[in-house]
């Protein structure tokens, strides 16, 4: 299903153009507009799933495996040093855009950009009581 309102539903199905690098019937990736790197790329499902809680398992691996096909082709024709693989569900996690997504981020030596956070400290206690709430 579409959602009428959602601006990465009319870019998946070709309804606003785009610079297209690879389409199958589920799927349609793009350029990003606003890229963190050359080559910056969107996987985007066909159908509207709002984020990892409501795409089916099977679409949310196929993303992935089409990142992942991304990630060596940029680095086979881009001679990248790395790729980021990067999803994110909710405002709190950075999503801008409720439609599910995939960036596949090219990453060059001394690109400038920093896509990593801060490691934090948690007790062995703390550590054990998530792994059991978790389990």
């Amino acid at each position: 299903m579409k959602d009428p309102n959602c601006i990465f539903c009319k870019i998946a199905n070709g309804e606003i153009p785009s610079r297209t690098l690879y389409e199958d019937e589920k799927f349609r990736v793009i350029l990003d507009l606003g890229p963190a790197t050359k080559g910056h790329a969107l996987v985007l499902p066909k159908e509207h799933f709002a984020d990892i809680y409501e795409i089916p398992a099977d679409l949310a691996a196929g993303a992935f495996e089409i990142g992942q096909q991304m990630a060596v082709r940029m680095r086979e024709r881009l001679h990248t040093d790395g790729a980021n693989l990067v999803q994110n569900n909710g405002e709190a996690a950075g999503q801008t855009v409720s439609h599910f997504h995939l960036h596949v981020i090219p990453r060059y030596k001394g690109d400038g950009q920093h896509i990593l956070w801060k490691p934090g400290k948690a007790s062995d206690q703390e550590l054990d009581a998530v792994a059991e709430t978790l389990r």
